[in-house]
């Protein structure tokens, strides 16, 4: 199991010194069987009057900062180390039932579900539901992995990867005819498409890095935006539709949720000049670890030799 670590800063600048609103922040990796948070420092300038943590409504962590001063800058740092376990493909296990479309999800499982099945944004021409009826088969054939994995990747094959700092995302169908886009753009559209198909989709925001060192991928340097299906026999799937992943191979979750705008690492009021506010600069730093900082407890337990404090 591979251990990382990712050095996050995003900053913000202001001609003059501004005050500043809450803020919530969605940097920390989410706990989970596949990825083990072991150390978690967050650095913030100026230094917030009060931090706080809570889980959303998702189950994500997020700190709340308040702030008392003014400032010219504003600079949050997330340094985190965790274990990472890759999934690929091939792993994905789904029960009999569900290994062809179409399929309907289990009375349990339906009610829980309802909620990321719905539709958010309109399409009175059905251009997005059309869309994605091109990838069902005709014969009544049609593998619900195959399938999936081949939305992803026409996406990654047929659409341009253009990066864009604005805030917000494209609609669905502004992306197909464009046919150009953000990855959260990219996961806008599958989460879209395969909600037309009945499945339940969400949105997640984390990191991307490159396990092997050798392959391609999209979307380092910068916060990342996937999908999360859910399949009967292995729950909440990873589609990566800007680097047609399948599985959580080489992608590190932070927040997961029904929409994007629940997903944003970083968010918040400020108050000064409307012209003060001179721009935003993001970098994000994924890394393979040093085995030699960490050290193994008799029980299995990986402890961190370096300092870090949560919530500084």
């Amino acid at each position: 199991m591979p251990l990382l670590t990712v050095h996050h800063i995003t900053t913000y600048r202001y001609k003059q010194p501004v005050s500043f609103g809450e803020h919530r922040i969605m940097m920390r990796p989410r706990e989970a069987f596949d990825q083990r948070l072991l150390s978690a420092r967050l650095d913030i300038d100026p230094r917030p009057s009060e931090l706080r943590w809570l889980h959303d409504v998702f189950g994500n962590s997020v700190a709340i900062a308040l702030f008392e001063g003014r400032g010219a800058h504003l600079e949050v740092i997330s340094d985190v180390t965790l274990e990472h376990a890759p999934l690929a493909q091939g792993q994905v296990d789904v029960e009999p039932y569900a290994r062809l479309f179409p399929f309907t999800y289990s009375s349990e499982d339906m009610p829980d579900l309802l909620r990321s099945i719905e539709r958010q944004y309109l399409d009175p021409a059905r251009i997005v539901d059309n869309w994605a009826r091109a990838f069902v088969s005709n014969d009544g054939k049609t593998g619900t992995i195959a399938m999936l994995t081949d939305i992803a990747t026409s996406i990654q094959r047929d659409f341009t990867y253009v990066s864009r700092h604005e805030k917000g995302t494209q609609t669905p169908i502004e992306t197909l005819k464009k046919r150009q886009g953000t990855c959260r753009d990219f996961a806008v559209l599958m989460i879209e498409a395969v909600r037309a198909l009945g499945f339940a989709a969400r949105f997640v925001s984390g990191y991307v890095y490159n396990p092997s060192r050798t392959e391609d991928v999209i979307g380092g340097g910068n916060t990342h935006a996937w999908v999360r299906i859910f399949l009967p026999g292995s729950g909440w799937v990873e589609f990566d539709p800007t680097n047609g992943i399948i599985g959580n191979r080489g992608l590190i979750r932070v927040a997961s949720a029904r929409d994007p705008y629940q997903a944003l690492p970083l968010s918040g009021t400020w108050f000064g000049p409307p012209a003060s506010f001179l721009g935003m600069d993001v970098t994000v730093d994924v890394r393979r670890a040093d085995p030699a900082l960490f050290t193994r407890s008799d029980h299995g337990a990986i402890n961190s030799r370096s300092v870090g404090a949560t919530g500084k």
